[in-house]
């Protein structure tokens, strides 16, 4: 999400990018990459978490950012139930750092990424990223109230899984259907939202223009999809019999894990 949310703000011709990562290499790369068709635009790296409070108020401080897209997080539904330290670490006191220096630097606008899995959450990961909303929220009903000083507007952005991302399925269905199978669904109900990462960071960028600030911008994803039918689906179109040539096994639900989603 962060990488496309880069590709996508060169097109509107800001003066400066700036790529904060943890992952220098995969940095490295983007900025390669956008370098090659924006060579006007000034693309830079600095490589450090969001964890590092003085880390990030170096970044803040040198840069001054007008507007922060902050897409940084811990994601994996399984992961974050068997390290919950490491989710609230990054997600919520992450998320606070971030949000802070917004409000210290005058930042105009900070969009926050969320997740359906934030409605209603019955795991970890989820509790981690409504714990962050309301922050936010939080935050930006404070300014308007005059409790706190401040101008920076909070947007938070909602939508389900991104087809292609890191972890997604897709990828994990296609490498099964390549060594012969089985490919594995939890639940033979288990239902999903999807949507392209293009079409996620066009959203985001729409929400952070025309949001006012302390809103959750929710995303009209569609239909929910069946993993069953996906996986059915990716095996016929590899030229497959499902359940004959290529078997589907079922193994139960992870921990925390929902058999849908809301909106």
């Amino acid at each position: 999400i962060g990488s496309e949310l880069c590709r996508q703000l060169c097109k509107v011709a800001p003066a400066r990018i700036v790529i904060f990562d943890m992952y220098e290499n995969d940095a490295y790369m983007l900025r390669q990459e956008l370098l090659r068709s924006y060579d006007d635009i000034a693309i830079d790296i600095e490589i450090g978490s969001i964890c590092n409070e003085a880390r990030v108020n170096e970044v803040f401080e040198k840069y001054h950012p007008a507007v922060v897209f902050h897409a940084a997080a811990h994601k994996h539904v399984p992961l974050m139930e068997e390290n919950p330290c490491e989710a609230v670490l990054v997600n919520v006191i992450g998320t606070r750092n971030v949000a802070l220096k917004c409000l210290e630097y005058n930042v105009e606008k900070m969009v926050m990424i969320s997740t359906d899995k934030a409605v209603n959450p019955t795991n970890i990961m989820g509790c981690t990223k409504r714990l962050a909303e309301i922050y936010v929220q939080s935050l930006g009903l404070a300014i308007e109230q005059g409790t706190i000083e401040g101008a920076t507007k909070f947007v938070t952005t909602r939508f389900g899984n991104v087809l292609g991302s890191n972890g997604s399925v897709i990828p994990r269905f296609r490498e099964q259907i390549a060594k012969g199978g089985p490919v594995t669904v939890t639940h033979p109900d288990i239902t999903r939202f999807f949507m392209t990462i293009p079409e996620a960071c066009q959203l985001v960028m729409e929400a952070a223009t025309i949001s006012t600030g302390n809103q959750i911008c929710v995303f009209d994803m569609g239909k929910s999809v069946k993993i069953a039918d996906l996986a059915k689906r990716m095996i016929e179109l590899a030229g497959y019999e499902p359940g004959e040539e290529i078997k589907i096994e079922y193994t139960g639900l992870r921990p925390g894990e929902k058999l849908y989603e809301e909106v």
